[in-house]
């Protein structure tokens, strides 16, 4: 096996499926598969997913709400998902934990450090919810800064797209896909794959990334396996 320890970053928004918002039980139900099927190969899986399919805090000014409450309601969006997610995880017959950066003990666990890694080495899928607990910070930002906490040799980051592109392909169709590129280059290059600060936290402590299709069934376990899915972004 090509990993041990993977974090894997869902959007919220591609929990919507079909749907213009909100949660599509056929997307979850789909993404639970993929991460036992995982889960079985005896990977240990920790998953930051956001919240942009119910609210998302950095439009939250141009509705008259103040930019650090709009990060905090962000960030509760994305314990509603990753509730959910666990929930489904669950009905899989996959054990889980629910790890928060905001305190709220009746729902999921406070975020420790030495904790989480515990329960990863116990089998348990791992969801980090509520971002980093701090407004200003992107669900992306938590998944670079989750995985170096928790020692992780990879961060998953699952797409509608196949990969890194020189352009968006979703409106150039002349864009051409990335095997494999370096974080100069897409420094340099000016591509967007994380925000600055998520991508500049795995490029100082050589954290790679892989950027896939998550919706094609099958790309996860591929990917695990050692096949070529998606685009690496290494040193």
């Amino acid at each position: 096996m090509k990993y041990k320890r993977v974090l894997l970053k869902l959007s919220g928004e591609a929990l919507m499926g079909e749907k213009n918002y909100g949660i599509d039980p056929e997307r979850l139900k789909q993404y639970s598969l993929e991460v036992k099927k995982v889960k079985e190969l005896g990977l240990e899986v920790a998953i930051v997913i956001g919240g942009g399919n119910i609210f998302r805090g950095v439009e939250a000014e141009s509705s008259g709400i103040d930019r650090v409450q709009g990060d905090y309601m962000g960030m509760l969006a994305t314990v509603f998902n990753a509730m959910a997610l666990q929930s489904a995880l669950e009905n899989q017959g996959v054990f889980t934990r629910l790890m928060s950066g905001i305190n709220m003990e009746q729902v999921c666990e406070p975020f420790i450090r030495r904790r989480a890694i515990r329960h990863l080495e116990k089998g348990r899928i791992v969801l980090f919810g509520a971002g980093t607990g701090n407004p200003y910070f992107t669900t992306d930002s938590t998944a670079s800064l989750r995985a170096i906490e928790i020692n992780a040799d990879v961060i998953l980051k699952g797409t509608r797209v196949d990969g890194v592109y020189s352009a968006d392909p979703e409106k150039d169709p002349n864009a051409t896909r990335f095997s494999s590129i370096s974080f100069q280059e897409v420094y340099r290059k000016g591509l967007n794959v994380m925000d600055m600060t998520a991508f500049t936290l795995c490029m100082e402590n050589n954290l790679p990334i892989i950027v896939f299709d998550m919706n094609k069934p099958g790309n996860l376990v591929k990917l695990v396996e050692g096949e070529e899915v998606g685009t690496l972004i290494t040193a």
